[in-house]
């Protein structure tokens, strides 16, 4: 049966630079890079070499895990670079972009009529099953596995996210073969979740459970929707999607074309025209920001600003990232009786009453930068985590587990529900200033080796 949930406990941080509502395509970038570091816990096995021509879709490595889980380029063209690092762990896998795009071509598939083993197949032999993640442990998903449901989400409530309605307008049939697919891959229900607020685009799909989430971020993360409507205990499995990925696999089995063009929103402060873009995974962050940027002390940003990672403009779009946020660089002294902590604030966004912004329209937005205004301190309990995180678990508690690997206090404490993005707002307003989804990773590796 669906559900209408209300999250109460969260915070919506109001940053200047939401993309507008236009989209153009940017040049292909020179080269396009295919990280093993994008797929957590991925142990890569290369299937090609240096110098080696590639169709888009065609394999460049699997997971010595599960040989069957291929990762494919995104673009055709020949293998510049294979960069190693300590090990000779591989790092990146770097395709020198060709003039015209040649992709690896299979024949359309009729979903409705395909057996679950005829569509896992195609999805793993064709580079779609990386786009499927998997709770506990938040990793790719281990197609051996029987997920007990698998949940999309078809919203993100993260700062400057970009608009799912808008992204996939027009996109309708691919996102409904795409869940059509996801229907045959379990016996349980797939959950497509939404906000109340989206149009009909969204909300018409069939075949599906449709949940209604609306409230202050993380209403968006697929974790919290998990834990409102069929939480995760152990031994137990979930799979876990976006409405954009979903058409891409959609669009495989409509057309028979491995096609991960997606639409990211380029967003930030330091954007002088913050919109949507064309691009592919791996596209040079240079080719996305190029001409586009108001000055060049910012950071750069792959995905958004809690979760995304620090990029150089000589790197590359993460796969999963959606969003390229750009903001001022914290990285300056401020003086404590003006911008420091004595300063009136009136250009400071605090989830408490600390600033008089509070007393401000929610239309209000700010310029925020990269400081952290401190450095790390004691953990101590403040009960600050607790009011941003809508779970019914002890967010602090589950830290201290997860930093001491106490094995037994993750588990009775919730750990296999929870992923690192889910204690991004937890970060953000401890004043302790820990890394803590640094923390809740080291804290699923544990559980991973040792429990899984």
């Amino acid at each position: 049966m669906s559900k209408t949930v209300s999250i109460r406990k969260g915070l919506d941080i109001r940053l200047e630079g939401e993309a507008a509502k236009n989209i153009s395509s940017l040049p292909l970038s020179p080269t396009i890079c295919i990280s093993p570091l994008d797929f957590h816990g991925l142990n890569p096995k290369l299937v090609v070499k240096e110098g080696d021509a590639v169709k888009a879709g065609d394999a460049i490595f699997f997971d010595k895990a599960n040989e069957s889980v291929m990762y494919c380029t995104t673009a055709s063209g020949i293998v510049k670079a294979i960069v190693r690092g300590e090990k000779r762990r591989i790092l990146q896998v770097l395709i020198e972009t060709g003039a015209e795009q040649v992709y690896r071509q299979s024949d359309p598939i009729n979903v409705a009529s395909a057996s679950a083993d005829e569509v896992k197949a195609k999805m793993l032999a064709n580079g779609l099953w990386s786009l499927v993640k998997q709770r506990p442990l938040d990793v790719v998903a281990d197609p051996n596995q029987n997920p007990k449901a698998i949940f999309v989400t078809a919203f993100d409530s993260s700062p400057l996210a970009p608009d799912f309605n808008f992204v996939l307008e027009g996109r309708e049939k691919d996102l409904q073969a795409g869940l059509l697919a996801l229907t045959k891959l379990t016996s349980g229900k797939v959950h497509f979740n939404i906000n109340p607020n989206q149009s009909s685009a969204l909300s018409g799909v069939s075949g599906v459970e449709i949940n209604k989430f609306s409230g202050k971020h993380p209403a968006g993360n697929v974790g919290t929707q998990i834990h409102h409507i069929d939480p995760v205990n152990k031994g137990e499995f979930v799979w876990t999607l976006n409405a954009i990925d979903v058409a891409i696999i959609g669009h495989f089995f409509n057309t028979g074309k491995f096609d991960l063009t997606r639409t990211i929103a380029l967003t930030g402060s330091e954007v002088s025209n913050p919109q949507y873009y064309k691009v592919l995974p791996g596209t040079s962050m240079e080719t996305i920001v190029n001409g586009k940027v108001k000055g060049n002390h910012v950071r750069y940003i792959s995905g958004n600003v809690l979760t995304g990672d620090k990029k150089a403009l000589n790197e590359y779009l993460g796969y999963y990232h959606n969003q390229v946020t750009v903001i001022p660089e914290g990285d300056q002294y401020k003086f404590f009786l003006t911008t420091g902590w004595l300063g009136l604030g009136f250009d400071k966004f605090s989830n408490s009453r600390l600033f008089p912004t509070f007393l401000m329209p929610k239309s209000k937005k700010f310029v925020l930068d990269t400081n952290t205004n401190g450095e790390e301190r004691a953990f101590v309990v403040t009960g600050e985590l607790d009011r941003v995180f809508p779970f019914d678990i002890l967010p602090m508690q589950l830290v201290k587990a997860a930093i001491t690997n106490d094995i037994d206090g993750m588990e009775n404490l919730g750990i296999y529900e929870v992923a690192p993005e889910d204690f991004a707002l937890c970060e953000y307003v401890c004043t302790t200033k820990i890394d803590i989804q640094d923390k809740i990773r080291q804290g699923l590796d544990v559980i991973a080796k040792e429990c899984m």
